[in-house]
């Protein structure tokens, strides 16, 4: 959970912002979840570093505002994936948050138009996506 959750965005973040910087206008995008506002139990890794993650985002958000580089974080929900059918077999898919309404978020989030938001953290669920 740590490699796939937090070491993973920060080994991507490290040697991508001195040049997000030198550009002036970068934008950062992770990908959290929204169980990680939350203890769920049976789910202590997965939630302390999604968790991590978001304090990582608004931590290089503020370190990064002088330069124009933009970091917000996306919370989705469960997510409609092949994956998460097979783990929940007996869920109620019609609830579960669609992948494309994600990707127009963060397709909104890198736009130019959107250089003022940033260390935000945005939940998103299926049932209001």
């Amino acid at each position: 959970m740590y490699n796939l959750n937090l070491n993973s965005a920060f080994s991507v973040f490290r040697p991508a912002i001195p040049h997000l910087r030198k550009s002036g206008s970068g934008r950062i995008i992770a990908i959290g979840s929204l169980a990680a506002v939350g203890a769920h139990a049976g789910l202590g890794a997965y939630v302390t570093f999604k968790s991590a993650l978001s304090m990582l985002v608004q931590t290089v958000a503020l370190e990064n505002k002088d330069a124009g580089v933009t970091a917000n974080s996306i919370l989705p929900g469960t997510m409609e994936t092949r994956a998460n059918r097979k783990a929940m077999p007996n869920a109620d898919f019609s609830k579960w948050l669609k992948t494309g309404a994600v990707a127009e978020l963060a397709c909104y989030l890198a736009q130019e138009s959107a250089g003022h938001i940033t260390g935000t953290l945005i939940p998103i669920d299926g049932e209001n996506a």
